[in-house]
């Protein structure tokens, strides 16, 4: 399997070299060069399955002749051994037709642990078989941090460098991250956005210079790897509400467009998915690019779900790579329009394309506590503000007619974000145990402007040499 560049100008790589550059070269975003596609009868063979088999399964053939079964059968087991629930990714039924598929039962309570917790045994196994130590640097809106420094901490291969919108996330997010102990560890709360985060990662992968010397590895959903693990639950959940043999639609909350990528994946894999709903929200470009086939940047609002508080969603490159039929002239046109102006449009039957698999609904801040609120009162159970905002989006896409069985994805425990459920319901739900002290922990971060030569500087000062030439 070799993996190519949306932009076109970078070699065709292996999964290991993949997984180390995260973003390519050129500044495009990986891809298969081709899918693996799952029949009918392989799909329904993974029923009653433990979720690490299931994981073994979709991921072998990304990495055959890369990674022995061996060793991926035991980074897998690794990576999920430590989650609270025994079936790792669980399903709730909420009514007849309703699911909330959730993804929290991991170490930092977000679904980013599902794929970072197994990135991050890759990456120490491929570095230690070459000998060699990286910089890992990674953009967050409050969840994929936490994954990552919870997942790298520690590990002798690796310095990790977070990058977080200072003041825009919530008080738990940020200790999770400020309160790592492992020297390796480095988190910078960044006087901006998470778009300007995004863009100074973007930035320092392509600067050649900084990326050599520094053995930059992206932990951000840019790398395609993230994505790839995120698609196992996909089918685990499809799978025990009787797929193949029935088609489920998937609401998605969404900002960056890389859980929801996923999903569209494993339907070009072969699972039968009906629609995949994507849920936002008052940062609505997304709604807004499917709306009217012009994708156009505006100013990013700051709401009660943070993680989604995004409005350049860089993973829709990849789709709309594959929505151009992997035309890269024109996938780059797209790209530059976006660098130049902060917008560009996307032709009308590219857009009927993608809309022909992809619903879009925004929810404001007043929809999203209501739903809190409903769900609670209806069925007992205390969902997220980015939960929610995907149960309201996934009531909007019944009243259009949407009639299939529909899995919402829960992507953090309620707990992350006590203020809102309390507002919503008047109960405080309480940080698991192993997390019980995370208020009382002291925080370790530096404040730094949004300025690429003063974070690349502050990289640079604490980073370790590399051992390896020139990225791929």
């Amino acid at each position: 399997m070799k993996y190519i560049s949306t932009r076109g100008a970078a070699r065709p790589v292996t999964f290991t070299e993949m997984l180390l550059a995260g973003l390519a070269p050129d500044g495009g975003l990986y891809l298969p060069e081709a899918y693996p596609h799952y029949i009918s009868d392989a799909i329904n063979g993974l029923a009653g399955m433990p979720y690490a088999d299931v994981a073994q399964t979709i991921l072998s053939p990304f990495v055959k002749k890369e990674v022995e079964a061996a060793s991926l059968h035991g980074m897998i087991g690794a990576a999920y051994a430590n989650f609270r629930h025994t079936a790792v990714a669980p399903l709730v039924q909420l009514d007849p037709d309703l699911f909330v598929l959730e993804l929290f039962h991991g170490p930092t309570l977000a679904f980013k642990d599902l794929a970072m917790q197994l990135l991050a045994r890759f990456m120490d196994h491929v570095l230690k078989m070459r000998g060699e130590r990286a910089t890992i640097i990674g953009a967050t809106s409050g969840d994929t941090g936490a994954a990552a420094i919870e997942a790298f901490n520690g590990l002798s291969q690796v310095e990790v460098f977070i990058l977080y919108p200072h003041g825009r996330v919530s008080e738990a997010q940020r200790r999770q991250m400020t309160t790592a102990k492992a020297a390796n560890v480095h988190t910078i709360a960044l006087e901006g956005t998470f778009d300007d985060a995004q863009l100074c990662v973007k930035n320092m992968f392509n600067n050649k210079a900084l990326r050599s010397e520094c053995n930059l590895c992206g932990v951000n959903s840019i790398n395609l790897a993230r994505i790839l693990f995120q698609t196992v639950y996909y089918f685990t959940s499809a799978v025990a509400l009787g797929a193949p043999h029935r088609p489920i639609s998937f609401v998605v909350p969404t900002g960056n467009f890389g859980d929801i990528f996923a999903g569209w994946m494993a339907k070009r894999m072969g699972l039968p998915i009906d629609r995949l709903v994507i849920a936002t929200n008052s940062n609505d470009i997304l709604v807004r690019t499917l709306a009217s086939g012009r994708y156009k940047v505006q100013r990013v609002q700051a709401t009660q779900s943070p993680s989604m508080d995004i409005q350049v969603s860089s993973n829709f490159e990849r789709l709309l790579f594959e929505a151009y039929g992997r035309d890269t002239d024109a996938l780059r046109g797209l790209m530059e329009g976006l660098r130049q102006t902060q917008n560009f449009t996307i032709a009308p039957g590219t857009q009927e394309a993608i809309c022909a698999e992809f619903d879009a609904f925004s929810v404001t801040e007043e929809e999203t506590t209501q739903a809190i609120a409903e769900t609670w009162r209806n069925a007992g159970y205390l969902a997220d503000p980015h939960t929610a905002v995907a149960l309201s989006a996934a009531t909007k896409a019944k009243a259009e007619g949407r009639k299939s069985q529909c899995v919402v994805l829960a992507t953090a425990h309620p707990a992350k974000f006590p203020e809102a459920i309390e507002r919503a319901t008047g109960k405080r739900p309480a940080l698991s145990s192993h997390l019980a002290d995370l208020f009382e922990r002291t925080e370790n971060y530096a404040v730094l402007p949004s300025d690429q030569r003063a974070i690349e500087r502050f990289v640079r000062s604490r980073s370790v040499p590399s051992s390896r030439g020139d990225a791929p």
